[in-house]
């Protein structure tokens, strides 16, 4: 090649739409990426229902326990006590649960396409919708943490008060903004009307 020769090399022209194949590269990875918010629900549900029966269940344990014992040591570990318990069975009681729907479901795909003569694209189909069957092991999890984690707040918000009448008064407080920060929390995550999810949770 001469010195003073163009240089052509670089994109190359495609006579078919009069794109250059630098551009048609350029547009394949700017497509937007897409969240499956179906997906998200499944895990998203037990997160939101483990969150609010921590912070209520064991708020009305620590208040119940206050009633006959009004000693803050017992509160708490009565509170932890039902931390712990809760925990446990929301954990359980989700995987069961899930796993029902999971085996439910993946017998029906099977019986569809038995009865089925396309074949091959079935099962195509059939293994796209197993991936929003919801994960028994992954709803079990996000249960407990979150039943966990809002029974940790009455928890810890009583810990600190000596006075029965005003400990009692910072629970319900705090389990109260609690519950409203959990709403928007999942409508930030879900992607739902914010005022809908605070006034439900």
């Amino acid at each position: 090649m001469a010195a003073g020769a163009p240089n052509h090399v670089g994109t190359i022209p495609n006579p078919a739409n009069g794109t250059t194949d630098q551009n048609k590269q350029t547009q394949v990875t700017d497509v937007p990426r897409v969240v499956d918010y179906w997906q998200r629900a499944q895990w998203l549900r037990a997160a939101v229902l483990g969150a609010n029966d921590g912070l209520v269940s064991v708020a009305s344990l620590m208040m119940g326990v206050g009633a006959v014992n009004k000693d803050a040591k017992a509160m708490l570990l009565a509170g932890f006590a039902g931390l712990v318990a809760g925990a446990c069975g929301m954990a359980i009681g989700e995987f069961v649960s899930v796993f029902t729907q999971y085996e439910v479901e993946v017998g029906q795909m099977k019986r569809d396409m038995i009865k089925s003569e396309q074949g091959e694209r079935d099962l195509e189909m059939a293994m796209e919708k197993r991936k929003s069957i919801p994960n028994p092991m992954q709803a079990a999890l996000a249960s407990a943490f979150s039943f966990s984690i809002g029974g940790l707040v009455p928890l810890l918000s009583g810990s600190f008060v000596s006075v029965y009448k005003i400990r009692l008064l910072v629970i319900v407080v705090v389990v109260s903004l609690a519950l409203v920060a959990f709403g928007s929390v999942g409508s930030l995550l879900g992607k739902t009307p914010m005022t809908r999810s605070c006034v439900s949770s």
